[in-house]
């Protein structure tokens, strides 16, 4: 089992608000290089989703299950069929109907993650990302990085987060931005 992060994040590290679903005055960053930039398996996901599981915080959940469900690419046909493992207190078991096999985490996020016997793919949730990488949860991080420099907004490296040795795996052009896997280093 493995713990991927995936984010589009900007140069300067910035994960926040990359669609504009937020409203902050930069937001939209990631949209603005077009539809194509984003669409589609970019993270290179592949059969991870197919035999892995989804984990996300309430407010990616319920931002997700407003757009995927009404989608029928491959791609979303992969998001909607995933199990989706929804880390909340006040969704409710009703909320979840919004968008298929969709659960909310009954035991502690972190249990839950140390249980799994799946692959667990986490996007967004940014809260989350930073509890599993305070408890070295995370195994790999798939960034697409965009080249914007925002200057303001939450990164996911926060400044005095946890210190982490990572090797990167790959690196690949995607239109105006970059793919790269990184895995923690051994030790």
């Amino acid at each position: 089992m493995s713990v991927i992060v995936i984010e589009f994040i900007t140069l300067d590290g910035i994960v926040s608000d990359p669609d504009g679903s937020a409203g902050t005055p930069l937001g939209g960053w990631a949209f603005r290089y077009g539809r194509e930039a984003v669409a589609g398996d970019k993270f290179r996901l592949g059969r991870t989703l197919d035999d892995g599981v989804l984990l996300l915080g309430r407010a990616t959940w319920q931002l997700f299950s407003r757009l995927w469900p009404g989608r029928d690419d491959p791609f979303a046909r992969r998001m909607n069929a995933v199990p989706k493992l929804i880390a909340s207190r006040t969704l409710t078991d009703a909320d979840t109907a919004a968008w298929a096999n969709s659960r909310i985490l009954a035991d502690d996020v972190i249990d839950a993650v140390k249980h799994e016997p799946r692959d667990v793919v986490i996007t967004g949730s940014l809260s989350l990302v930073h509890r599993l990488m305070t408890e070295d949860l995370i195994d790999e991080y798939r960034l697409l990085t965009f080249p914007t420099v925002l200057g303001t907004g939450d990164r996911l490296f926060p400044a005095g987060g946890p210190h982490a040795d990572l090797e990167c795996l790959s690196a690949e052009q995607i239109g105006a931005a970059v793919l790269t896997r990184h895995r923690k280093a051994a030790r």
